[in-house]
């Protein structure tokens, strides 16, 4: 594992003012959708209730020839998440592109990649998902099981230059986010022994700092580095595939899918307090 060097760590990005931001967001969203023409991925556009009983609009997107998942929505606040499952690869990119608060004095958006190991158990098969259909696109979904929150520290940063050696994937969907893409420890340990390139990874410096850093939440100081805390849900999602019984079938077959939601809270190293405004809670 390299230490930092060339990569660095992750510092303000350059951004276009807050008022572009709608716009930009706009084109986000469409560069990424799918379904435009002859062998593109196949789509479903889903109505969700997200945690905090709103309603939005939710993008899955399936590529069998691939074999990944992705899915995409947009929060209240016009934040735009992210979810990408490279079952190929055993890899999973969580991307936030976060709005900047005028009454916070904030002209900026932020972008920030998680990247952890994928379980194939954690949603259905690519091929499955390109096959789901559904009966009324105007009814709004709430998922069938709300999952634990999964708490994960992110103390590596992932080289965006050597990203594809990770996941075709990450190029495209971390673009934005370049310096702030983060994994851990235990799955980097797994990627090296499936035959991942180390230059892939760096160190964070967390990991050599003498004395433990505090959440940015408790830190005063907008200038000293910290530990953000940043989190995430998806709201909807298919996570199993139901089988059903019949008399004049002998096995088991498909017939439909179970839904889940499910949060994530990622801890990582920001150099300043800057990088981190919306972690206010202690």
């Amino acid at each position: 594992m390299r230490p930092p060097g060339r990569r660095g760590v992750p510092t303000a990005p350059p951004a276009p003012l807050l008022l572009l931001l709608p716009l930009l967001v706009s084109q986000l969203w469409a560069a990424r959708g799918v379904g435009a023409g002859p062998g593109a991925p196949a789509e479903l556009r889903v109505r969700v209730r997200l945690p905090d009983g709103q309603v939005t609009e939710e993008s899955l997107q399936a590529d069998s020839d691939a074999d990944s998942i992705s899915l995409e929505l947009r929060k209240p606040d016009g934040t735009l998440v992210s979810f990408t499952a490279d079952f190929k690869k055993d890899v999973k990119i969580f991307r936030a592109l976060i709005l900047g608060e005028l009454e916070k004095g904030q002209s900026q958006f932020q972008a920030l990649c998680f990247v952890t190991r994928l379980h194939h158990n954690e949603i259905i098969p690519s091929e499955a998902m390109a096959k789901l259909r559904q009966k009324n696109p105007r009814a709004v979904r709430q998922a069938e099981e709300v999952r634990g929150l999964e708490h994960l520290h992110m103390d590596v940063a992932v080289n965006f230059s050597q990203g594809g050696l990770l996941s075709p994937h990450l190029r495209n969907v971390c673009a934005e986010a370049a310096e702030s893409i983060y994994t851990r420890q235990e799955d980097v340990r797994f990627w090296l022994e499936q035959g991942v390139d180390s230059s892939v990874f760096e160190t964070l410096p967390e990991a050599t700092e003498p004395s433990g850093l505090r959440r940015c939440g408790q830190v005063g100081d907008s200038g000293r580095p910290c530990i953000c805390r940043y989190g995430l849900s998806l709201a909807w999602y298919p996570c199993l595939l139901k089988y059903c019984h019949s008399r004049d079938r002998p096995a088991p077959y498909r017939c439909g899918i179970r839904s889940c939601q499910k949060n994530y809270g990622f801890d990582f190293y920001v150099p300043h307090r800057l990088l981190c405004l919306w972690d206010e809670e202690p």
